[in-house]
C-alpha cells in the first residue's frame, strides 16, 4: 500500500469519470469494516483530483486494480444503472489452490455479508490461464499446485469471488477469511504477503461520449512475483484440471 502522500495511479481520467489503481491493503471508504481506521481510497482521491468523487462500484481492501468513479451525480447514476444491468465488464485475475477445469462456472447464491442474511444469485466464470507445481509439501503429496484464474464476475455480490472459490475447493491464496492456511503461509515463504486478487480490466461505455472503453491496470511488484511461479507457456495437459484432486 503507497505511503499516504503517495498519489493514486490514474489508468483514465476525463471530465465525467476516471477509473484508478487501487493498492491492496487500502479500504475504499469507511464502513463498519474499518474497525477505526482513518485511510481510505475516497477520502485520497477527493484530495488527489481537487473535487467531489463518486464511486460507481467497490473493491475489497485487499483486492488491487481497476476502480470506476465518476465526478458527478448524473454520470455516477448512468454509469450505477449499466451496473445493475450487467453492462460493465470486470476481469480479474486471481492464484487459486489445486488444477480446476480449463473452464468453468459456479452458480452458487451468496448472502450480502455481515448483517445481510438473505442470499441472491451468484454467478461467476473462471478461465484457467496458467499452472504451476511446487516442491512444497501439502498434505500428504510431496507438492503442492496451484492455478492462475481469469474470473469474470455476472454478479457483484459481497466478497464473490473469494466465496465461490471457497466453495469450489480452490481457495484464493492469500485471502485470510476465506482461504486455506497451509497454501497462504507456503506463499508467505515465497515472500508474498497479500491476497491473490486483482481486478485487471474494465470495460465499459462511456455515459457521456457513447464511447466503448477498455481499461487495464497491470499487477503490482507483488503480484507479479507470484506470476512469475507459473512457466510462460502458460498451460498444463488438457486433462490435468480433471484428473488432479481439488484438495493438492
Amino acid at each position: 500500500m503507497p505511503a499516504a502522500d503517495a498519489p493514486i495511479v490514474v489508468l483514465h481520467a476525463d471530465e465525467r469519470l476516471a477509473v484508478v489503481a487501487k493498492p491492496a491493503g487500502l479500504m475504499v471508504h469507511d464502513s463498519a469494516l474499518a474497525r477505526g481506521e482513518d485511510d481510505f481510497l475516497a477520502d485520497r482521491l477527493r484530495a488527489q483530483f481537487g473535487r467531489p468523487v463518486f464511486l460507481v462500484h467497490r473493491l475489497d481492501r485487499a483486492t488491487s486494480g481497476c476502480l470506476l468513479l465518476a465526478f458527478d451525480r448524473d454520470t455516477a447514476s448512468a454509469l450505477g444503472k449499466a451496473l445493475m444491468a450487467g453492462e460493465v465488464g470486470k476481469q480479474y485475475l486471481a492464484v487459486c489452490r489445486g488444477w480446476p477445469e480449463a473452464r468453468f462456472t459456479i452458480d452458487h447464491p451468496l448472502d450480502g455479508g455481515p448483517g445481510k442474511p438473505l442470499k441472491k444469485p451468484a454467478i461467476t466464470h473462471f478461465e484457467r490461464l496458467a499452472l504451476c507445481e511446487l516442491e512444497l509439501p501439502s498434505a500428504q503429496f510431496p507438492t503442492s499446485r496451484y492455478a492462475l484464474l481469469r474470473a469474470s464476475p455476472q454478479t457483484g455480490r459481497f466478497r464473490q469471488i473469494r466465496r465461490h472459490l471457497k466453495h469450489a475447493s480452490h481457495h484464493l491464496i492469500g485471502d485470510t477469511s476465506h482461504g486455506d492456511g497451509r497454501h497462504n503461509r507456503h506463499f508467505r515463504m515465497l515472500g508474498i504477503h497479500r491476497m491473490l486478487l486483482h481486478a485487471s480490466r474494465l470495460g465499459f461505455v462511456h455515459p457521456a461520449t457513447g464511447a466503448p472503453m477498455a481499461v487495464d491496470a497491470p499487477p503490482d511488484g507483488e503480484f507479479a512475483k507470484a506470476l512469475a511461479l507459473f512457466p510462460p507457456s502458460a498451460d498444463a495437459p488438457a486433462d490435468a484440471g480433471a484428473a488432479a484432486p481439488a484438495a493438492r
